[in-house]
């Protein structure tokens, strides 16, 4: 098992903008369709905006109508974690980066039924799309 990357707040500020600061580090979520990332055909990895780890294939990616990116999987089972949040009075299952830990978002069991049935709803800016890897 890799170590874990960890930086003092004042390294990540100074790395992030503020928003990828606020939802990465600090458990933020970005406005529905505020970001980036709709669906496209464009072969390619989305990758942690805090440590570059690869996340998600673009290939898994499906338009949820949720207003984040979605995808079905992540891009192995050591690319993010999944914790028990129970914060804003839900239970639900938050994603991080299983690199630096920076918040993603969460998964739910409501995607799509021919694939996981699965929908990790990820903040856009959160994550960076590198195509053609």
């Amino acid at each position: 098992m890799r170590k874990k990357i960890e930086k003092s707040d004042a390294e990540w500020r100074a790395q992030l903008t503020p928003e990828q600061y606020r939802v990465t580090r600090e458990k933020g979520t970005e406005p529905p369709y505020s970001g980036n990332y709709r669906v496209s055909d464009e072969h390619g990895i989305y990758h942690c905006v805090c440590c570059n780890a690869p996340l998600f294939e673009n290939e898994h990616k499906f338009d949820a109508g949720c207003g984040w990116p979605s995808f079905d999987r992540p891009l192995g089972k050591s690319a993010v974690e999944e914790h028990l949040d129970d914060t804003h009075g839900m239970q639900r299952t938050e994603v991080v980066c299983s690199h630096c830990n920076a918040h993603l978002g969460h998964v739910f069991p409501d995607g799509p039924p021919d694939t996981t049935g699965l929908r990790y709803c990820i903040n856009s800016v959160a994550i960076s799309f590198h195509p053609g890897e």
